[in-house]
């Protein structure tokens, strides 16, 4: 193929997929590739990376350790607004997009490349989260996805590939590979396909990884207190912590208390449903926590206008516009919000369960003297509450008169 890319960036795991696509862009653009391999915690090794890029000629290798920056800027600012995608998704693939195509653009200008590559599917979110990403941070850059443009469709197809070109690939590991497509980062793991395309088919037991069963939990319940600042954890039972130390301990306590299993169908972007399974163990703790801490701080309108504008940022982050104006302009609005979201929150952890079990703030618009069902000593005076409700009750009444009475 006659081609005017002389360098690509590789979204490179080391994985079956993703080695051949070196040596596929090698064979079919004639061009230098660049590796870029990045730990956002997916709990595996990323230095045998470098050995294999190296095996097949490649010579410029970036592995970076992004695992602070992800969960800071990127999961963080998410979680102020309390994001839920469709009810119960909490977007651990979704928020991962924006920082590795942040970094893909930024290797690009280093190293000279005019073009970048990843191994999503052409059936998937994951190809328009990159692309969108990539396009909103450097619009000339010529983007290829492998899996649009050549013939080989099944796992059989690719291994076949590295036999006849010599990729180094574990043959005997990539066959006893799960049979599930699975992505994780500190923010979460999820399963796709095999017996999850029947809808119907529960999961089996030993797909989880993070998570004990809330069957098999135990049977006493583990306390935690959470420290806030501005919206964000900052200790974990009085133990100042960084943004990824944060997750990862509340992915560690949460998975052992049977926390944060999901089974859900959702609309993909592209227009299909998709049927996936998720552990977002530290995720589901901090979302209650969270929820918790504003329901104490947050007035009452700023809480429903996040809750109004929530979906609208949560399908923004879900189809890839994590990079567009209107993102942007929601998360100074969120971050806003914020300002007096800190103190702290104690949570009881059982079986499955996220509990709250107290709230603290110096910024409390909780009053006691007011809420009271004891004598408030004159705080509220409850006649006023009649006019209240006679103003509001207006409108219903004059319908009413016009004989449009509610049936």
């Amino acid at each position: 193929m006659s081609s005017d890319v002389n360098k690509v960036v590789l979204a490179y795991s080391g994985g079956l997929d993703t080695s051949v696509i070196v040596r596929w862009l090698q064979d079919t653009y004639r061009c230098e590739v660049v590796t870029f391999t990045a730990d956002i915690g997916q709990g595996e090794e990323v230095e045998p990376a470098r050995i294999k890029a190296q095996a097949m000629g490649v010579t410029e290798i970036y592995i970076d350790d992004l695992r602070e920056e992800f969960v800071r800027d990127f999961v963080f600012p998410m979680f102020r607004a309390n994001t839920v995608y469709e009810g119960e998704y909490l977007l651990g693939t979704s928020i991962a997009r924006p920082l590795i195509a942040k970094r893909l653009i930024e290797i690009a200008n280093e190293t000279g490349a005019d073009a970048i590559a990843h191994g999503a599917t052409g059936k998937g979110n994951d190809q328009v989260r990159f692309e969108l990403g990539a396009y909103a941070l450097k619009p000339g850059i010529k983007v290829i996805a492998p899996w649009r443009e050549w013939h080989l469709g099944s796992r059989e197809s690719l291994m076949a590939y590295c036999k006849d070109r010599n990729i180094p690939v574990d043959f005997a590991r990539a066959k006893k590979k799960s049979p599930y497509s699975m992505d994780a980062n500190l923010l979460h793991i999820s399963y796709e396909g095999d017996v999850l395309e029947d809808p119907w088919s529960e999961p089996e037991e030993d797909m989880w990884r993070w998570s004990v069963s809330p069957e098999t939990a135990p049977d006493q319940p583990t306390f935690i207190e959470l420290d806030f600042v501005r919206g964000d954890v900052v200790a974990i039972d009085g133990v100042a912590m960084s943004p990824a130390t944060v997750l990862e301990t509340l992915n560690r306590m949460g998975g052992a208390n049977g926390i944060g299993r999901d089974d859900i169908v959702e609309n993909r972007y592209v227009g299909m449903k998709s049927r996936g399974c998720y552990e977002t163990p530290g995720g589901s703790i901090l979302l209650k926590a969270h929820r918790a801490m504003e329901s104490l701080t947050l007035d009452r309108e700023v809480t429903h206008l996040k809750d109004e504008l929530m979906p609208r940022y949560a399908k923004l982050i879900y189809n890839g516009y994590w990079w567009s104006p209107e993102r942007r302009m929601l998360q100074a609005a969120i971050d806003e919000s914020q300002a007096t979201v800190s103190g702290k929150v104690r949570l009881k952890l059982y079986k499955g369960n996220v509990i709250v079990a107290g709230r603290q703030s110096d910024d409390s618009l909780f009053d006691a003297s007011i809420a009271t069902f004891e004598d408030d000593a004159g705080a509220y005076d409850q006649k006023d509450a009649e006019g209240f409700i006679k103003l509001n009750a207006l409108r219903l009444r004059i319908a009413a008169h016009k004989g449009r009475a509610a049936n």
